[in-house]
């Protein structure tokens, strides 16, 4: 199986110890982290002609990956330092 680029640990190495907790005591962060994957993976398999899909869509796919990404990290951010 082929390397799946910018998951949330890579992208993020030094919030991986906080994401792993959170994935397993907030349920909204692992919504989130949920739905960050699944987006990426789909993309990840659109970019590789796996799945191919329209470049309107990618783009589409790629905004959304990223305000998801925005989103989690002001979250974990968020989470941190009210703990």
């Amino acid at each position: 199986m082929s390397h799946t680029p910018h998951e949330l640990a890579e992208e993020f190495p030094e919030l991986a110890e906080q994401m792993a907790a959170l994935r397993q005591s907030d349920s909204h962060f692992t919504k989130l982290s949920d739905e960050y994957h699944a987006l990426n993976r789909a993309l990840h398999r659109a970019e590789t002609d796996v799945e191919p899909t329209s470049d309107d869509n990618m783009v589409g796919m790629r905004k959304q990956r990223m305000a998801l990404k925005d989103e989690i990290y002001a979250y974990v951010k968020a989470q941190t330092a009210s703990a």
